[in-house]
């Protein structure tokens, strides 16, 4: 195949291909071709207030976890917007401002998006993700049951990524905004009144 042809075939796709989403069910998400992906929400510890010892506590616990577990693969990323973007525009814009009372309000407004970053600071997330591969449907629940039972085990707070989850974890991972409530499964849902 040409490199015409890739280009083609590329722009042919569908968002979910480009993305290699193909579905989200109420437990995970599906990708084409590269298996089913389950994400458990681990709940961060603030390590800055633990003793030495509970800190050593903690890494031999997720090293129990992931020597008993080869399958694991692990994620982190922010768990709310990214302000880094608007933060580098303002000090351009502060910078070519003449006018000294806006130059003011950009100020004001990158020290406001400064001390949201610094509130957000610990809004992170860690995810493990468990990759499923041609399991048997009534061998899955019992698998997760049984990581997620381990993971507690070890001392972990964990939560079994449900689907509003997956979406909000696909919003920040892919757009590092999240500015809603709920997400649509189609794109204008919101607006479709039903009828009785």
């Amino acid at each position: 195949m040409s490199r015409k042809e890739k280009k083609e075939q590329k722009q042919r796709q569908a968002t979910r291909q480009l993305i290699n989403t193909r579905a989200i069910t109420d437990y995970s998400l599906q990708t084409y071709g590269h298996g089913e992906l389950v994400y458990f929400i681990i709940k961060p510890s603030n390590i800055s207030v633990l003793s030495e010892a509970s800190v050593s506590a903690r890494i031999y616990a997720l090293m129990t976890v992931l020597k008993g577990m080869a399958e694991i693969e692990m994620c982190c990323l922010n768990s709310r917007e990214n302000f880094e973007d608007n933060k580098r525009f303002l000090k351009s814009r502060v910078e070519q401002e003449d006018n000294p009372a806006v130059r003011k309000l950009l100020e004001a407004d990158l020290t406001f998006l400064d001390r949201i970053q610094v509130q957000m600071a610990t809004a992170r997330e860690f995810l493990i993700i468990i990759r499923l591969r041609d399991e048997k449907e009534s061998e899955v629940f019992p698998y997760l049951n049984r990581i997620e039972k381990t993971l507690r085990e070890q001392g972990f707070s964990v939560k079994r990524a449900g689907k509003e989850d997956i979406k909000r974890l696909l919003a920040v991972y892919f757009e590092q905004n999240v500015t809603t409530e709920r997400f649509e499964d189609f794109d204008g849902e919101r607006w479709i009144i039903f009828g009785d």
